[in-house]
């Protein structure tokens, strides 16, 4: 057994930094990459993308991140784990596959978690008395039944554990909580039973820190957000784990942005619920037993974790077409630019209402002005440029798309001082709405296979 197990975050979210995987594994010792894509709307793009051609639906940022660690992988014996599968672990897996074999990337093992895909279930589900009733507004899904695009049952640490006994370097999951990277290698390595639940506790707290990459390390921090240094050089983080659960938190040496109590924390209470009770599939933790202590420069220690049994219950992310949408903008210059930006909305609105378009909703904002504080901003203040930003929403697309033709006149028969219209034209969107659900964890079957 290991005494020591290292943890490196190279994703936050799919789009993040593609240079990060790379420079984990390069940047100092680690045992395990831990790759974080999926988000709730990411879920639902990726299932459009499969609609299109059935060959897609996973993230295919990992593909690259994977060329540029395989060497790590197959020479050093790094393992990486990522939920990059979306929709459609295998062909994720495949695309893998291919490009270990165009390489000659020799002794590739690929561990592929699914089942976590509700989809093609739901009526079955449903028939069978799983409502899937929203968690916020107790609405049973047969409501928006005929526009769901995405049905995925977040999946704990369990069936990644099983691919890495069977031998896999790397697993690919769907839906998986993002903890469950980060805790799969740590009951892998230190064989915590499945009731082990302050140990399982301090396994989600580690993932919980390193699931969002640089967000601990230094980005988007508001402590003394000027101090933090080198953030073109952001250090991702990685954490330092005992079979004990205590463990360090820290980044590669000679990388930008800092690990401190303070970076940590802010990770720490980022969505967060009940603190006594963050739910999870392995285990309930209790974020308020949590200890943290500065361990010498860019290291914080974190132990005194305790955690409890978990529901039996799986949450069940849901997206569900929910009509259309189009923002248009205009920015207004000083003097009175506020007091333009508001004339302009009025005009909008008016012209609207004319032509008899109805919306289910209709949004302004004055960026530069109000659109983040709200009325907390004031009136006392005359901005020297605001945005107008003007949005609606609703289920008539022809209504929306008529909507996008009125921006452009207001240039000049609306107020003075218009500067920054280049974008053209607002487009139609597709909105895409979330659907949060309970099912029993009996319910949701997983499976792995190793693919060598």
């Amino acid at each position: 057994m290991k005494k020591v197990v290292r943890v490196a975050a190279g994703q936050g979210f799919w789009g993040d930094d593609l240079d990060a995987p790379r420079r984990q594994v390069e940047g100092g010792e680690i045992d395990y990459l831990m790759l974080d894509y999926l988000a709730e709307v990411t879920m639902s793009i990726l299932q459009k993308q499969k609609e299109r051609d059935p060959s897609l639906g996973y993230a295919r940022d990992f593909v690259g991140a994977m060329e540029s660690v395989m060497p790590a992988v197959t020479g050093r014996d790094v393992k990486v784990i990522a939920n990059a599968g979306g929709v459609n672990p295998l062909a994720c897996a495949a695309a893998v596959k291919a490009l270990a074999g165009r390489i000659g990337a020799a002794g590739l093992r690929i561990g592929v978690v699914t089942g976590d895909d509700l989809l093609g279930d739901l009526d079955k589900l449903m028939e069978f008395g799983h409502p899937l009733a929203n968690m916020e507004t107790g609405e049973p899904l047969s409501k928006v039944r005929d526009r769901v695009l995405s049905a995925n049952a977040y999946i704990g640490s369990e069936p990644i554990v099983e691919a890495l006994q069977g031998g896999a370097n790397v697993v690919i999951t769907g839906r998986s909580t993002d903890t469950a990277l980060t805790m799969a290698p740590l009951r892998y390595e230190f064989g915590w039973g499945t009731e082990s639940w302050d140990l399982l506790a301090a396994g989600i707290v580690a993932g919980h820190i390193i699931e969002c990459g640089a967000q601990c390390s230094g980005g988007n921090c508001l402590h003394d957000w000027r101090s933090i240094p080198d953030l073109a050089n952001v250090g991702y983080p990685l954490v330092e784990v005992k079979v004990d659960g205590t463990f360090v938190v820290t980044k590669h040496a000679h990388t930008g942005g800092r690990v401190s109590v303070p970076t940590v924390t802010e990770q720490l209470v980022y969505e967060m619920g009940d603190p006594h009770s963050y739910i999870t599939p392995d285990v309930i933790a209790d974020f308020t037993s949590i200890r943290l202590a500065a361990d010498g420069e860019n290291r914080v220690r974190v132990s005194g974790i305790k955690g409890k049994p978990p529901t039996d219950k799986l949450k069940v992310s849901i997206a569900y077409r929910a009509g259309f949408k189009a923002v248009g903008s205009l920015v207004y210059a000083w003097p009175d630019a506020l007091d333009k930006a508001r004339h302009a909305d009025s005009i909008l609105r008016q012209r609207l209402e004319r032509l008899g378009l109805r919306f289910d909703h209709i949004l302004t904002e004055f960026v530069g002005a109000s659109a983040t504080h709200g009325p907390l901003a004031g009136t006392d203040f005359d901005p020297p440029e605001v945005q107008l930003r003007f949005g609606v929403r609703g289920d008539d697309r022809a209504a929306v798309e008529r909507f996008t033709r009125e921006i452009a006149p207001l240039v000049l028969n609306g107020p003075p001082s218009v500067t920054g219209f280049a974008g053209g034209r607002p487009k139609v969107e597709e909105i895409v709405a979330y659907w949060p659900a309970l099912i029993d964890k009996g319910v949701v079957r997983t499976r792995v296979e190793v693919i060598s």
